[in-house]
């Protein structure tokens, strides 16, 4: 049995119970109390080894997990205070429950306790920042579940939520928010899957989002999906918050045109670039720093980075508006960069060799009396002058 499976408990209990084991902790010779963290090592439970971390964004009731992590490494947890035991952080990502497969809604506090630990603790390098910010504790989420593991999720702005607690606008339409799969279980599909049961889950709206900036390996599962179901190549649009028609733009028509890629130079020597998380084989590229008509994509998912607006395209014609490079959820709105929804989309002109450049000109008169050109009566002139 792992915490998952045992009886459901409300965040109140879960912190009381570990409120009071710190309580006994503080109180007692703490010397001989050791936590074995691997076959060859184990950490001391002590109160310096321990903190409380906050699970969701801005709650009110500010539920926190008691963890313990080493003395040298404030970032990296070893096991969670649960249930009035420590777990090490493998046997909460576990069940044995064989009904728990696939992707499964996120209902009780602990399966919003797994959502935290994949997204703020698992895939956390030692001493790097964070790839996403706290959820929200209303947060609609679905957890993939393979193998008796917790696997990845995927989180989702509902249309009609806020975007935020400061502001009164709404999402306009469904924004697939963020998505994670952990890095032992990629390359195998999960991401095909999640993007697939987000576009099934609103199979009755026409339009659909997914946050902006796409990081790179988002990019791929879209490419990948996109060519698997083109009859969703008309709804996915990245989207900045709340989603309005300026704040769109058609992915698989901007993946037609190259904006997200880092660039591409035809002749510059390709370069093998890898999407960690994608689900697809490695994608070979070819860069260009220079192109007028790419845009460049980071990283994190959601981590906001320079913001960028597009002009809206008109919606009674069924025109879709494109943007360059977008970032971030919030709703304040973007910088303005590039005008792509001015007209239609235009290719770099090329120049023409020397007999286009012939044909182009107007034909000379066949007129006898026509004077000849200025440039050759001044050249002629000349050479009469030199002559006297």
């Amino acid at each position: 049995m792992y915490p998952i499976d045992l009886p459901a408990v409300d965040d109140s209990d879960l912190r009381s119970s570990s409120e009071q084991y710190l309580s006994s902790l503080e109180s007692r010779r703490h010397d001989d109390e050791w936590f074995q963290s691997s076959q060859n090592s184990k950490v001391a439970i002590t109160p310096n080894n321990v903190r409380w971390l906050q699970v969701f964004e801005d709650d009110q009731s500010e539920f926190s997990v008691l963890v313990l992590h080493p003395p040298d490494h404030l970032t990296q947890v070893v096991a969670l205070h649960l249930h009035g035991k420590w777990w090490c952080v493998d046997d909460v990502l576990r069940t044995s429950s064989k009904s728990r497969s696939g992707l499964v809604s996120v209902q009780t506090i602990m399966e919003r306790v797994i959502v935290f630990l994949l997204s703020q603790v698992v895939e956390r390098p030692l001493q790097e920042e964070l790839l996403f910010t706290l959820h929200p504790r209303t947060e609609s989420c679905k957890l993939l579940w393979r193998d008796g593991q917790a696997v990845g999720f995927y989180t989702i702005k509902h249309k009609g939520s806020l975007c935020d607690s400061w502001s009164s606008q709404c999402y306009l339409l469904p924004v697939l928010d963020t998505v994670l799969v952990r890095r032992s279980w990629r390359k195998r599909g999960f991401g095909l899957q999640m993007l697939d049961d987000f576009c099934s889950s609103f199979s009755r709206e026409e339009v659909l989002g997914v946050s902006a900036p796409l990081s790179p390996s988002m990019v791929a599962v879209c490419r990948r999906f996109l060519q698997l179901h083109k009859q969703h190549g008309e709804r996915l649009y990245e989207v900045e918050a709340p989603g309005g028609w300026t704040q769109r733009r058609n992915i698989w028509l901007n993946m037609q045109l190259g904006r997200y890629s880092s660039g591409i130079n035809e002749e510059s020597n390709p370069t093998t670039l890898k999407n960690e998380g994608d689900d697809s084989s490695e994608k070979t590229s070819k860069l260009d720093l220079a192109s007028p008509n790419t845009c460049n994509v980071t990283i994190p998912l959601i981590i906001g980075s320079s913001e960028q607006q597009i002009k809206p395209c008109d919606p009674s014609q069924g025109g879709r508006s494109q943007s360059s490079k977008t970032s971030g959820t919030g709703c304040s709105p973007a910088t303005h960069a590039h005008d792509l929804d001015s007209g239609p989309p235009t290719r770099p002109l090329k120049s023409l060799n020397t007999k286009q450049a012939l044909k182009s000109k107007p034909p000379l008169s066949t007129d006898p009396c026509r004077e000849k050109p200025e440039a050759e009566e001044t050249h002629r002139g000349a050479k009469r002058v030199r002559r006297k």
